[in-house]
């Protein structure tokens, strides 16, 4: 009860968090980034993308498994459909970027992992809910039957709810070795990036624009910065956060998510015109056949991935300042646009 006090303590103390519309803060000057690191922590040991993601995903795993056991028979099946999609696979990206932020702020992988599991459980609530009848209409996922598949509608969108809902009480309950403050911090922009300025305000700008033939590049860049891009951005400033990072190096590292995120929307959507549906894990050619607006449709699909690589480039070269430290981030950057699925 204590930790809780304290962090509904900090609260009240904390007045804002800088906004999720800030898309272009001002050019970080390399005198503005943090010396003080101890350097044994900051140096890096990346070699691989493959490697680094190896060493992350026995812990992710773990950490996820065991945030969502039933502890009384009473919610055993509403557990059980949390899990089934919260550990139905997945790239993890969301996690790995949090803890790989923290981690280049000479932070530790334990301090950013219960907002890793949080974010990963809302971004599996989103994918439960954009599956729905009402939403998407899909029945496949990550290789498996949806959720609402298996365990019905019901149940499905109350395992999202729960998944929402338990992220917040993880990231408080579970979070050590920093302040409330830094928690607090972390807590809101993660119930902001699920919000009207997030998801749920990009879903429904998605749903009204399907099949409006009006729909601009502004439209479709409004819905993926917050359908898609707004979590990968929290992802990236919660572990600078949780990580020690100032402001400045905090809005550097907003400004790299922001591009890399949009990147990412860019580049599923061209998956989804050039790609396998067994590839891809989920139904293949979905957004032609909703009449989806998409970068292909509205760019072609070599301007489109020629968009996508200047978006990472962008991105990377606000991490400049953070030299060999930011080498993983890096990496995950360059994934995002060469991936197969």
């Amino acid at each position: 009860m204590a930790k809780f006090s304290s962090i509904f303590a900090a609260f009240l103390a904390v007045s804002s968090i800088q906004s999720a519309n800030a898309f272009t803060p001002a050019k970080l000057a390399h005198s503005s980034v943090k010396t003080s690191l101890n350097v044994a922590a900051a140096e890096s040991t990346f070699t691989s993308l493959d490697e680094y993601l190896l060493s992350k995903k026995a812990p992710i795993e773990a950490a996820l498994e065991a945030s969502v056991k039933s502890r009384i028979p009473q919610t055993d099946k509403i557990c059980e459909s949390m899990a089934y999609s919260l550990l139905a696979g997945g790239k993890r990206i969301r996690p790995v970027l949090c803890i790989a932020a923290c981690e280049m702020f000479g932070g530790s992988q334990e301090t950013a992992m219960p907002t890793a599991v949080a974010l990963e459980m809302i971004h599996t609530m989103s994918l439960i809910h954009d599956d729905l009848p009402s939403m998407d209409n899909d029945d496949l996922r990550r290789g498996k039957p949806t959720n609402h598949v298996i365990y019905g509608e019901d149940v499905a969108i109350l395992a999202g709810d729960a998944l929402l809902s338990t992220s917040f009480e993880h990231v408080a309950r579970e979070t050590k070795g920093v302040s409330a403050e830094k928690i607090v911090n972390v807590i809101a922009r993660l119930g902001k990036s699920v919000g009207a300025e997030g998801l749920a305000g990009g879903q429904v700008m998605d749903l009204e624009c399907e099949g409006k033939p009006d729909t601009t590049l502004e439209d479709l860049k409004w819905i993926h910065i917050h359908k898609t891009a707004t979590l990968l951005q929290v992802a990236v400033a919660s572990g600078a956060v949780l990580g020690g990072a100032t402001p400045e190096e905090v809005e550097a590292c907003e400004k790299f998510a922001m591009n890399i995120g949009l990147a990412f929307q860019v580049a599923d959507d061209i998956l989804d015109v050039t790609a396998s549906s067994e590839d891809l894990g989920k139904t293949a050619g979905k957004d032609e056949a909703t009449d989806k607006t998409t970068y292909p449709k509205l760019l072609g699909l070599e301007e489109s991935k020629q968009y996508a690589r200047q978006l990472i480039d962008e991105a990377k070269e606000c991490l400049a300042p953070f030299g060999d430290r930011a080498a993983p981030l890096l990496a995950i950057a360059d994934y995002i646009v060469d991936r197969k699925n």
